[in-house]
């Protein structure tokens, strides 16, 4: 998963990248609000986890304009504001789910696990298609019942695909997922996803491609 986390603490932030990363998570962080809105105008992500006292702005600007333009990514706000007039503010306004400060970063944890879930429509946090299972909170791929050994840039691949299997996954998606925020060389994805067809080969399972869409993750007709 991508996720964007727009906090100003450098040391929540680090704890933050160091508790989601692990889970097979690609956590950009960004601690102003001009530079976060940016990064939600030009990019995808699967969650965002908010502030919302921003050194340059208040975070309930970002989420507010992301709802009017219609982007229904899941938004976890992280703030000290603790008082049921910031929460309900914030609730209206559209956010999915509110923490504290000081909070727990198992519980942290546990609510971005549950959003994501909500999210895909998800009742754990396990996709599957075909033979290929992908488990979120353990990174671990299988085929078959036999564990991928796949390195960290092919896991996300394989996850975006899933998330999206039996449809098109836009190529810019894919491209923000396996490299973030930033330009990218015009074949670096092509790269992973000839890497990847190859595990498939003779799975019953194929990545094809759409000229100008992206990809698909589909079940290759008998």
């Amino acid at each position: 998963m991508r996720l964007l986390v727009i906090e100003d603490d450098p040391l929540i932030a680090r704890s933050l990248d160091q508790a989601l990363t692990p889970l097979g998570n690609i956590v950009e962080v960004f601690t102003h609000h001009a530079q976060a809105r940016e990064a939600l105008q030009s990019g995808h992500f699967d969650l965002v986890l908010l502030d919302l006292g921003l050194p340059d702005g208040n975070g309930l600007t970002l989420l507010a304009e992301l709802r009017q333009r219609g982007d229904t990514t899941p938004v976890l706000i992280l703030t000290a504001r603790d008082g049921i007039d910031d929460r309900v503010e914030g609730l209206d306004l559209g956010a999915d789910d509110y923490l504290a400060k000081p909070f727990s970063l198992a519980e942290l944890e546990a609510r971005v696990r549950a959003l994501l879930r909500r999210s895909q429509q998800r009742v754990d946090n396990r996709l599957a298609f075909g033979a290929l299972t992908f488990d979120a909170t353990s990174g671990v791929a299988t085929l078959y019942e036999q564990v991928l050994d796949l390195p960290r840039r092919e896991l996300l691949l394989l996850e975006g695909l899933m998330l999206h299997a039996g449809s098109i996954t836009p190529r810019e998606a894919l491209e923000n997922r396996l490299f973030g925020y930033g330009d990218v060389g015009p074949n670096a994805l092509e790269v992973y996803i000839s890497r990847l067809r190859k595990r498939l080969e003779g799975s019953g399972l194929r990545i094809r491609t759409f000229r100008g869409l992206g990809y698909r993750l589909e079940e290759v007709s008998s």
